[in-house]
């Protein structure tokens, strides 16, 4: 499992790029990044609320509510054009580290 500390500081980036494929909402977001952990990286509702309230703030997303007929009533995100040039900065900052590590380890890069 992933120290707590990494999963935090790559928790905007995470939910930028899940964004940036379309919009979705609180829980769906949850199950996503779990689904992509292999179930190794749980967040909890209150930990992704407070993100969002905090990219929202930042202008980095958006919100709406959406009402289906025989559904409970959800709040929808969106990435921003803010958002996603924050994305594309964070992506860079991201594969950079991620190339020491490759190199520190003698790894060899996988194909993206």
């Amino acid at each position: 499992m992933p120290a707590k500390a990494l999963t935090g500081a790559s928790a905007q980036t995470i939910v930028l790029s899940i964004l940036a494929q379309g919009e979705s909402y609180g829980y769906k977001i949850i199950k996503r990044v779990s689904q992509l952990s292999g179930g190794e990286v749980e967040w909890s509702a209150g930990s992704l609320y407070t993100l969002m309230h905090k990219m929202k703030t930042e202008g980095l997303v958006e919100s709406f509510w959406v009402e289906n007929a025989g559904e409970r009533r959800r709040r929808y995100y969106r990435i921003t054009a803010k958002g996603s040039k924050a994305l594309e900065r964070e992506k860079k900052a991201w594969m950079s580290v991620h190339g020491i590590f490759v190199k520190l380890w003698g790894m060899e890069p996988e194909a993206v």
